[in-house]
């Protein structure tokens, strides 16, 4: 098998990871002020999409995470910070949970922590939300059909969901889907023992708020809760700017206290 990573910029290493059904070239806009503020960044293509080959059948999220593990492996031998968006969330808390060496912190964003608040009983993603996501994945349906699934579930009000009418693999999206059904999410759920930021959108309809607080409230003090207004599920779109203010603050912040 073959990943393929695409490399920009100079200083402390950063990895990118995609959501799901969707590949590096999503988190393009992120890694450009990345690299201009001073770091090297990382966007592995997932493992059967953009020039990324190797099995999918079977596969759980850790076999995910090994990927991103190697790729951080032959670029460097110190650990890393490590971004996952959305489906991205749960390959990068699997990497930190099977690879603790290898990850210096997790930013999480839009990402759905896997549990809920103590005493609620688990939600699962309602079937017509799931519908309308693979709708959005669909290519043989109208422009107008799969903008409106796009704008229901993976934007806010009021923002432009053109921008993901392209970029979507529905293979991808499938064995991504089928491998974390797979993978019990107490095997990833803590991320090893690394900081977390945990990125939430206040209209997220995946990753509702009603849950932002889910990670922090198993994990304690190493989760840093922030929330951005006005942004839905894919959330870099609708507010880049405010999410890159959010990383780039909380990476500094521990690099500034790594050298106390």
């Amino acid at each position: 098998m073959e990943i393929l990573v695409y490399v920009q910029g100079r200083g402390p290493v950063i990895v990118l990871l995609p959501s799901l059904g969707r590949g590096a070239t999503d988190m393009e806009e992120l890694a450009l002020p990345l690299c201009e503020a001073g770091y090297r960044v990382l966007r592995p293509e997932p493992r059967g999409h953009g020039g990324s080959t190797g099995p999918l059948e079977g596969k759980t999220l850790h076999d995910w995470a090994g990927d991103i593990a190697a790729v951080i492996h032959s670029e460097t031998d110190v650990p890393v910070w490590v971004v996952g968006h959305a489906h991205g969330n749960w390959i990068a808390r699997t990497l930190a949970s099977d690879h603790p060496a290898r990850v210096r912190g997790l930013i999480l964003l839009a990402g759905s922590a896997g549990k809920v608040p103590a005493g609620m009983q688990a939600q699962p993603i309602p079937p017509e939300v799931r519908a309308m996501i693979e709708r959005c994945a669909e290519p043989g349906l109208p422009d107008r059909d799969r903008l409106e699934a796009l704008q229901r579930v993976f934007f806010a009000p009021g923002n432009d969901a053109r921008p993901w009418l392209t970029g979507w693999d529905r293979h991808l999206m499938a064995m991504q889907t089928a491998a974390q059904k797979r993978t019990p999410v107490d095997e990833f759920f803590a991320g090893g023992d690394a900081p977390i930021l945990n990125v939430q959108a206040s209209h997220d309809v995946v990753a509702p708020p009603a849950y932002a607080n889910v990670l922090r409230e198993y994990l304690g003090e190493r989760v840093t809760n922030v929330t951005i207004n006005g942004a839905g599920h894919a959330l870099l779109p609708e507010r880049l700017d405010e999410v890159v203010a959010a990383v780039l603050g909380w990476i500094r912040t521990h690099e500034t206290a790594e050298t106390c």
